[in-house]
């Protein structure tokens, strides 16, 4: 686009400040602000819009089914065989969730980098592919493993996982996307600047995940290989097991979209998401939304109703997948601390 087609374009859309100092920006700056202006997702625009619709009340909530360890294990060798077969027929790839950098963690790096060892070197990302490898080794094949960067951290997480020669698991099984970008706004829904040549960007969440698997043109890809079933989990948790046959099994064999992984939450007034249903459709509700008096309902037998903490390990069926990825998902804005330039410049 010309500049005056992205003039045009801000002027219509209101965000016309994104110009404010281009006359002072040489001809590379200048190229820089328009191509990212250009390849704006300017879909923060409906959550701006529905924000507040969204987040008028929770609709009907009410407890969700899932399989406990006594069921799970009655029919562990069943779901396992189903899983395992499913493996080694090409059918399930992981995705992993590793756009974030290791700042709470007191690491200047990728968070998968950080260093969990007590008497030795051992890396997040390391223990994740040992994790896998433990599948893997046990089906024989490889599961395809597409990580998920950011701006932020992508050469670094590259980089790294080079350095370490991929923790053993095949190069060629190993590819990496970028987490697509945001707009960061003020509270009137104005574009931030982060830099002169730079409107302020953020990562769009987790649920942006497949939305930028799609845009590396890796879903074409998962599709030709025969891929049937994504794993999806997050760079926080070491004890994850990834492509879990009993887990892909069980998901397989109640012929479900979807499954997820959860822990029972250790006491009613533990700070972590639940899984439950909301006007009869499978969601997840965080702690603040849940409240007192519902986080201690119990039923017969003295257990919490809503005890399914998530933990962030999805299986999602990607014919499904790909069939509902025109549809606009629900946007939470959230208010955080944003790199910009003030009105001085």
């Amino acid at each position: 686009m010309t500049y005056e087609q992205i003039k045009k374009l801000l002027e219509e859309k209101g965000q016309s400040q994104l110009l404010r100092y281009y006359g002072e920006l040489n001809d590379s700056q200048k190229a820089n602000l328009l191509k990212a202006i250009e390849e704006m997702d300017w879909g923060f625009e409906y959550a701006l819009q529905t924000e507040g619709k969204l987040n008028e009340g929770l609709g009907k909530i009410e407890p969700i089914e899932g399989l406990r360890v006594a069921q799970r294990e009655a029919k562990k060798e069943e779901y396992k065989k189903i899983g395992m077969q499913a493996i080694r027929q090409g059918k399930v790839a992981a995705v992993l969730l590793a756009g974030g950098m290791g700042t709470r963690l007191g690491w200047d790096g990728p968070k998968g980098s950080y260093d969990i060892g007590l008497t030795k070197n051992l890396y997040i990302f390391e223990q994740q592919v040992k994790n896998l490898l433990s599948v893997t080794n046990e089906c024989g094949v490889f599961v395809p493993m597409y990580i998920m960067t950011s701006d932020k951290n992508h050469e670094a997480t590259v980089a790294f996982w080079k350095e370490h020669n991929y923790f053993g698991y095949p190069e060629k099984e190993i590819k990496f996307f970028k987490q697509e970008m945001a707009p960061a706004t003020d509270f009137n829904g104005k574009i931030l600047l982060e830099r002169k040549d730079m409107p302020a960007l953020s990562p769009n969440g987790n649920g942006g995940w497949f939305s930028s698997l799609q845009r590396a043109g890796y879903v074409e890809e998962l599709s030709k290989r025969g891929v049937e079933w994504l794993n999806i989990y997050a760079v926080d948790n070491v004890l994850q097991k990834i492509a879990d046959p009993v887990f892909v099994g069980a998901t397989i064999a109640y012929q479900k979209n979807c499954g997820a992984k959860v822990v029972c939450k250790a006491y009613s007034e533990e700070k972590v998401g639940v899984l439950c249903l909301e006007d009869g459709n499978p969601t997840i509700i965080e702690y603040y939304e849940l409240g007192d008096e519902m986080a201690n309902l119990r039923d017969e037998n003295g257990e919490l109703l809503y005890s399914y903490g998530v933990i962030l390990n999805y299986l999602f069926r990607l014919e499904k997948l790909i069939e509902i990825a025109e549809q606009k998902i629900p946007v939470h804005i959230v208010q955080k601390k944003v790199q910009t330039l003030d009105e001085n410049g």
